[in-house]
């Protein structure tokens, strides 16, 4: 049974609870044995393309709801996931949606950016930012919204707020009952929340590697510090050890080409069919396989990547030459 508080959400997802599939061939490339290597199908989340933030969407629109919000903001790159499916998410509930991206308007809209011209928020382009040029830039399109009598609900880049980071309380709370004890849990880091509240519901900081992927210049301060609000929200203990956070393979930046990333991506489709995208999760299973190549995974138990989609991303044009030229 989940906590009271992780009830309090508006459903969404397509399927609860999402698999986690054995990836046996992928493993073996690695010298695990069988039953060591799993995936968490969170890009089977279904809404708006999937992904993970359908999980976090849950609980935010949830909140937005109740607090009589008309309008749903966020913000992030040009190819976020997150803009997409909260754009989804409000054609879903009838609400107002305008997204953030930090980015020039491209001539020919690709990947994620066609999906939002597909779903139709209101688009604010705001031109080359970091992270917290980002949030700024956020906060500009809420005063703007309210000022013209609109009730913005403003939310972080990538919905990382800790009620956010309670779709992955639950997800960590899901896969004790999947698996029962995992040895660790891997996941791509771009704004935080997602390791957060993997972390709060595994309760260890030891359970989860999250993979910097170039977004976010504070994960080492951030994640630990929303995982404890995240577990005390969700009436959970505080979690316990010390942050884990792969700094190396985000190569010269967000959504940067990398080799590492480009050979994780062929392996995962050509073992086990699974496709992964150039910016979050190709990352995310290059540090796993790195891992896995130095001797560095747990001697024992379930290690579990979590899928959290972003596969219009490797539709976007500056990835297709990167991905053709490939040489096995």
């Amino acid at each position: 049974m989940l906590p009271n508080a992780l009830d309090a959400r508006t459903p969404l997802a397509s399927i609860r609870p999402t698999p986690v599939e054995p990836i046996d061939r992928l493993g073996a490339v690695l010298g695990l044995e069988p039953g060591r290597l799993w995936v968490k199908r969170d890009d089977l989340n279904g809404l708006g393309g999937g992904g993970n933030k359908v999980r976090k969407l849950e609980y935010l629109v949830h909140d937005a709801l109740a607090q009589g919000c008309d309008t749903l903001v966020t913000g992030g790159g040009r190819q976020s996931n997150h803009c997409r499916i909260t754009a989804a998410a409000a054609n879903r509930l009838g609400l107002a949606c305008t997204i953030v991206l930090t980015s020039p308007r491209p001539t020919t809209p690709t990947g994620n950016v066609l999906l939002d011209e597909v779903l139709r928020p209101d688009i604010v382009w705001a031109g080359e930012r970091d992270y917290y040029g980002a949030e700024a830039a956020i906060d500009e399109a809420c005063e703007r919204l309210t000022a013209e009598g609109r009730r913005p609900y403003r939310m972080p880049v990538g919905g990382a707020s800790t009620v956010g980071a309670l779709g992955y309380v639950a997800c960590g709370l899901e896969l004790v009952d999947q698996l029962g004890d995992v040895a660790l849990v891997v996941t791509a880091n771009g704004s935080g929340g997602t390791h957060a509240g993997l972390v709060a519901g595994l309760g260890s900081h030891a359970l989860v590697l999250g993979v910097d992927v170039g977004t976010r210049p504070d994960l080492d301060d951030r994640v630990p510090e929303k995982a404890v609000e995240a577990a005390a929200l969700a009436g959970l203990a505080a979690p316990t050890g010390t942050v884990q956070v792969d700094h190396d393979h985000f190569g010269p930046g967000y959504g940067a080409a990398t080799e590492a990333c480009r050979e994780a991506i062929h392996l995962a489709a050509t073992t086990e069919g699974l496709l992964l995208d150039p910016v979050y999760t190709g990352k995310a299973m290059a540090a796993l396989i790195g891992r896995a190549r130095r001797g560095l995974l747990p001697d024992a138990g379930p290690v579990v990547f979590v899928h959290t989609g972003g596969l219009p991303a490797l539709f976007a044009h500056s990835y297709a030459s990167w991905i053709r030229d490939h040489k096995p």
